[in-house]
């Protein structure tokens, strides 16, 4: 039995029933393995048997009460999982689906993105299995302070940083400051993702679409191509899909697709980025109502997808750009993506490709920009606001996304290298999973058994 597999089963034993956790676990510990056989000083060190156990792990109840005075609870978690590169760093996610498993996963992750971008940044995670939406401004607010009511002990700017995810955006965020500050009589910053009136970054909405944007740029511009005239696939409606395809139209690709819970909006034509902006930042509407002013696009609901896969990727494009959630792209939707000419696919998402289908695309040696180093745009801006805040200085638009350019292109040159050092030129899973883990396996050595 290897060490790894040793490890992994460990793991399962006193981590149970946590599948996406284990998931991206194997993924990391395989693509490790020519360095673990060559370095016996990682497994002296019991590296790995450290790294995939968090260094704290809060799990707790969240009592709110409802507009019609009805008591409800929910479940809290915040996952600080390594700290060898600085304070924990990561996002909150409210959603029904959250449980310890995909915190877990999210925040291990997040460790391996956090290194990659070079910044003095940890990783967590955390959330709730809240869902806002349908919910009222008072409901969201009192839930967001009753759960600040326990994070507040766990957390600061030099501990723990949290910002927003999935169902957390400017409004969750500023209920949660202002309980904090409420409970700690502290201006300071604790949270990333403010509002631009006090504290946030500009661009930090648009980081984590526009870094997956300029990573799909850095890999075809290693291969002499570029994305002029390629014609993208975007799957999700959310603040990743809408600005990835924003900086896909500003290098002068053709966005076709985005999708949502009701189904996949395809345009031939590009899909209409203000119309798109309307719909999920205004208005809040589905994407089906996008047909109204542009008859000549297709509307394909949930309900005529196939059993095996999702209908985004059964459309004919030269890029696809996974940005709504964990396996969203299968076997299934690999093979069709590389039947019809597919050559590459860039993660906005966290984990959005399932093994299976990572594993097709990197023995077709298409371009394969894995999650944790192509969606890194937003925590690298989510620590430029956290340098604002502490020099109390607020940088231009156009100064955040040069720098975030500049981190995005170091990431890709990082993860290029290490693929080429380990023989598989190729392979930026490999390359970028191996970095990572240099940065954070180095610093915990250097730091001793802590």
């Amino acid at each position: 039995m290897t060490y790894i597999h040793q490890t992994i089963l460990k793991l399962q034993h006193t981590s149970p029933a946590q599948t996406e956790f284990y998931q991206a676990v194997e993924e990391v510990l395989n693509s490790l393995r020519p360095i673990l056989e060559n370095d016996e000083n990682y497994r002296h060190h019991a590296i790995i048997e450290r790294l995939v156990e968090p260094e704290r792990q809060i799990m707790f109840r969240v009592p709110w009460v409802n507009d019609l005075g009805e008591i409800q609870v929910n479940k809290g978690y915040r996952i600080e999982f390594n700290s060898a590169l600085g304070p924990y760093k990561g996002w909150l996610r409210f959603h029904p689906s959250v449980n310890a498993s995909i915190i877990k996963f999210l925040g291990f992750e997040q460790v391996f993105k956090n290194a990659l971008t070079g910044l003095p940044i940890g990783g967590g995670k955390g959330g709730a299995n809240f869902d806002p939406k349908g919910k009222s401004d008072g409901e969201i607010m009192r839930f967001c302070q009753s759960f600040m009511n326990e994070m507040y002990r766990h957390i600061g700017p030099t501990t723990d940083v949290p910002a927003g995810d999935i169902g957390v955006g400017a409004r969750e965020i500023g209920y949660m400051f202002g309980q904090y500050k409420r409970l700690t009589g502290r201006y300071e910053g604790v949270l990333t993702g403010k509002s631009l009136l006090w504290g946030g970054s500009l661009a930090r909405k648009e980081a984590t679409g526009y870094g997956c944007a300029y990573f799909a740029q850095y890999m075809l511009e290693a291969k002499g191509d570029s994305l002029a005239g390629k014609r993208c696939l975007v799957s999700g409606a959310g603040n990743v899909a809408i600005y990835t395809i924003e900086k896909l139209y500003q290098l002068g690709a053709r966005p076709i697709t985005c999708s949502d819970s009701s189904g996949t909006l395809y345009h031939a034509e590009g899909i209409n980025l203000d119309t798109l902006k309307d719909l999920k930042e205004v208005r809040k509407a589905r994407l089906d109502n996008y047909l109204a002013p542009h008859p000549g696009a297709k509307f394909i609901p949930v309900s005529e997808y196939p059993d095996d896969g999702h209908a985004v990727w059964r459309i004919p494009g030269d890029l696809a750009f996974p940005c709504a959630t964990q396996n969203e792209l299968g076997a299934a939707d690999a093979v069709e993506l590389l039947s019809n000419g597919c050559i590459a696919v860039t993660e906005g998402a966290n984990m959005p490709t399932s093994q299976d289908a990572v594993d097709l695309f990197r023995d077709a040696r298409i371009c394969f920009g894995p999650g944790k180093a192509a969606n890194a745009g937003g925590v690298s801006v989510s620590q430029l606001e956290m340098a604002q805040n502490a020099s109390m200085q607020t940088w231009s638009f156009d100064e955040v996304d040069r720098k975030l350019k500049a981190i995005m292109s170091r990431i890709y040159q990082n993860a290029s290298e290490t693929a080429r050092e380990f023989g598989k030129p190729h392979d930026l899973v490999l390359g970028a999973n191996i970095a990572g883990f240099r940065r954070v396996a180095d610093a915990m050595i250097e730091q001793g058994v802590v």
